[in-house]
C-alpha cells in the first residue's frame, strides 16, 4: 500500500458524483424552505427552537460522514425509491399549499431514501439517530396543537390554583382564568407546556444518544421522564408568573420577567433531567463506557 493511500481519509473515497448531485438536490430542494421558515414560523414562540434542531442536524450528519462512508454498500433500491418518491411527494404537496408541517416532515423521507438508494441499510442503521431526529424540525399541525392544548392549559390551571391555596394564598380559578387578589390572570397557549414538552424532548433525546447509556431500564426511564418533567417545570413557570403578578403587579409580570420565567423553565427542566440521569446511573451502575462513542 502506497503512502498517499494509506493516509487517505475515509469518506474522502466516497465523494463520487452521485453524492454531490443528493447533496445538491437537497439543497435546491430545502433551502428555500428554511428560508421562509427563518422569515416566518421560526420566528414564532411555538417554533422558535427550529434553528438550533436543523444546526444540531447539521452537526450529527458531519459527525457520521465517516462511519457513514465505511459502512458496507449495499444499495436497497426498492425501499429507497418508496421512500424517496414518497418524500418528494408530500414536498411538493407542502410546498404548493404552503403546508410547513409536510415540507419539514418530508426530510425523513427522503434523507432515509437517499441513505437506501446511496448506501443501503448499513448506512440507514449508521445513521439512525441523525434520520430520526429530522422530525423535531416538523412543525406540530394546528389540529394536535388545538386538541392537545385545552386540556394542558385546564390541567395547568387547576394544579396551580390548588397548589396556591393550600399555602394561604386567595386565588381561585375559572376555567383557565386564574384569579388572585385584585388579579386576573389567563393560562394562554404560550404556557400550556405543550412547546417546551416538545423542545425538551429534542434535547432530552439528543442527550441520551451523547451519553450513551448501556442500561435499557435507565434509557427506558429517562425516555418516559421527559413529558412529566416538562409538565412539571411548566407549572412551576406558571405559579412563579402568578406569585410576581400578585407581589408586584400585572406589568412586572407581563414584562422581562415573563420572558425570563420561560427560560427558567427549561433550565429547571434540564437540571432535573441531568439529576435523574445521574441518579439512575448511580443505581443501575449504567455508566457509558469511557471513551465510547454514541450507539450507531
Amino acid at each position: 500500500m502506497s503512502g498517499a493511500a494509506a493516509l487517505r481519509t475515509p469518506g474522502v473515497a466516497d465523494a463520487n458524483p452521485a453524492w454531490l448531485i443528493a447533496f445538491a438536490g437537497f439543497a435546491l430542494m430545502y433551502l428555500p424552505v428554511y428560508w421562509s421558515a427563518a422569515h416566518g414560523i421560526w420566528q414564532t414562540d411555538e417554533n422558535g427552537h427550529g434553528p438550533l434542531v436543523l444546526a444540531v442536524i447539521v452537526w450529527l450528519f458531519w459527525t457520521l460522514r465517516q462511519p457513514i462512508a465505511r459502512a458496507p454498500s449495499r444499495p436497497a433500491p426498492l425501499a429507497g425509491w418508496v421512500l424517496f418518491v414518497s418524500g418528494l411527494l408530500v414536498y411538493v404537496v407542502g410546498r404548493a399549499f404552503e403546508i410547513s408541517s409536510l415540507e419539514f416532515g418530508s426530510h425523513v423521507f427522503v434523507v432515509a431514501g437517499a441513505l437506501l438508494l446511496m448506501k443501503g441499510m448499513p448506512a440507514l442503521r449508521t445513521a439512525w439517530f441523525a434520520v430520526a431526529y429530522l422530525v423535531f424540525l416538523v412543525p406540530l399541525p394546528a389540529t394536535l396543537v388545538d386538541a392537545v392544548t385545552g386540556p394542558l392549559k385546564q390541567w395547568i390551571s387547576v394544579i396551580v390554583q390548588n397548589m396556591l391555596f393550600w399555602v394561604g394564598y386567595p386565588i381561585s380559578n375559572s376555567g383557565v382564568i386564574l384569579t388572585i387578589g385584585q388579579y386576573q390572570l389567563m393560562v394562554a397557549d404560550a404556557c400550556s407546556g405543550l412547546n417546551s414538552m416538545f423542545s425538551l424532548s429534542a434535547l432530552g433525546t439528543l442527550f441520551m444518544y451523547l451519553m450513551n447509556r448501556q442500561s435499557r431500564w435507565h434509557n427506558a426511564i429517562m425516555l418516559a421522564s421527559i413529558l412529566p418533567i416538562a409538565f412539571a417545570a411548566n407549572i412551576v413557570r406558571v405559579i412563579t408568573l402568578v406569585l410576581v403578578t400578585y407581589h408586584l403587579g400585572d406589568e412586572a409580570g407581563q414584562g422581562f420577567l415573563h420572558g425570563a420565567a420561560g427560560m427558567a423553565l427549561m433550565i429547571v427542566a434540564l437540571f432535573i433531567f441531568f439529576v435523574l440521569d445521574a441518579a439512575l446511573a448511580s443505581l443501575l451502575g449504567s455508566r457509558a463506557p469511557r471513551g465510547a462513542a454514541p450507539a450507531r
